[in-house]
């Protein structure tokens, strides 16, 4: 895309976006004194803004374990233990919501506090329910605040990060752009601490060709993700067809700035083919169980888009049920995705290298001809 094809796409973007989500760091909106109240007041004129306008938003806030361990006086929080984290995260939330009930009210914005785990998304009824819950406060012109609630949230059952939290959102309520409020001006062709005359991007066309590990170097002092984290949030949206905008957060009125239409941060574009929410849902929120490694051709096949028959498996490992997602793996290592069993392990093993035709002699229930069906599987996995 050459970039006045960009403009014209930032323009039409800008102008049809309804549903918006927000994300903005810890190192936005606070300080070494605790929760920066100039940087949140003005967000939230930003954000009432928008939603003055008709947009639905939806913010996701990091801040709230800087915020408690800011107000208790301590340092090098980082290194405590997870009940120690899990109880600043506690004292830091009800002040982050506090505060953003307050400032909101200023501009006549009622706001909604939304705590989540990973294990809230992971169950498809649990997360209809969330998407449900979005939706009403949407239909209510309420603007929902979200956040990992880290009082429950133990090391398997975390997103990782905000800024993956805020891609998952995307998915869940169906949003048009992702905004990523951060403490850098945008993205930049070299990390800019290291070298000062690197030069920011202005939009990434193709960030499925971008190695973001050159690109990105180190993280924020304040939060658990840097420009990498946001990278690779972007590159999820992107994949369900969403664009995301990398702002500098702490700028005065960037939101307006952004949706003037002026030259600021960095955007990625979702190019490539979009896949279904539901196989985002799977990949990105369920846990693999076990892995099925393939041979050559039937990683060929897949990858023009068929599903994984019997007769292209080699082997099996875990000891996972039917319905389980599984990682694909090739047989010198090359993990090509994920996907939904139609088999348990122990019939996958009894199965592999037969011909679908010949599956009832093997296994008398065999009621799929496939092992993962191309609906059930998504290759592309980051």
């Amino acid at each position: 895309m050459n970039r006045e094809e960009f403009l014209t796409y930032k323009k039409k973007i800008l102008a049809k976006a309804k549903r918006i989500v927000v994300k903005i760091g810890s190192a936005v909106v606070t300080t070494e004194n605790g929760l920066d109240l100039k940087v949140i007041t003005r967000l939230a004129d930003d954000l009432a803004g928008l939603h003055s306008q008709g947009r639905e938003v939806v913010l996701v806030s990091s801040g709230a374990m800087a915020a408690g361990a800011r107000t208790l006086s301590l340092t090098g929080h980082e290194g405590f233990k997870i009940t120690a984290k899990q109880a600043i995260s506690a004292i830091g939330q009800s002040r982050l919501m506090h505060v953003y009930d307050e400032t909101f009210a200023r501009f006549s914005t009622i706001t909604a506090q939304v705590l989540l785990t990973k294990d809230d998304l992971k169950h498809r009824e649990r997360f209809l329910n969330a998407r449900n819950t979005f939706f009403q406060l949407f239909k209510w012109k309420i603007l929902p605040i979200v956040n990992e609630n880290d009082t429950v949230a133990v090391q398997e059952l975390k997103f990782g990060d905000n800024d993956q939290l805020a891609v998952r959102i995307v998915n869940l309520v169906e949003a048009d752009l992702l905004i990523n409020l951060t403490s850098a001006e945008g993205v930049f062709e070299k990390n800019p601490k290291k070298y000062p005359e690197a030069a920011k991007i202005e939009y990434i066309d193709n960030i499925f060709s971008l190695n973001l590990t050159e690109v990105c170097e180190g993280k924020s002092e304040c939060g658990t993700g840097g420009m990498y984290s946001k990278l690779l949030s972007a590159k999820r949206a992107a994949q369900l067809g969403v664009p995301t905008v990398i702002l500098p957060g702490k700028k005065r009125f960037v939101l307006e700035q952004l949706f003037k239409g002026e030259d600021i941060g960095t955007w990625v574009l979702p190019e490539g083919k979009k896949i279904a929410r539901r196989k985002f849902w799977f990949a990105y929120n369920l846990d693999p169980e076990g892995e099925i490694i393939i041979d050559k051709g039937a990683g060929l096949a897949l990858k023009k888009g068929k599903s994984l028959l019997p007769v292209g498996i080699k082997q099996v490992k875990g000891n996972f049920e039917k319905g389980a997602l599984v990682k694909v793996i090739t047989e010198d290592g090359l993990w090509l995705g994920v996907g939904l069993s139609n088999y348990s392990a122990r019939e996958v093993e009894k199965i592999k290298g037969q011909k679908s035709s010949d599956l009832s002699i093997k296994l008398k229930d065999a009621l799929y001809s496939e092992v993962i069906h191309a609906d059930n599987l998504l290759l592309e996995v980051f």
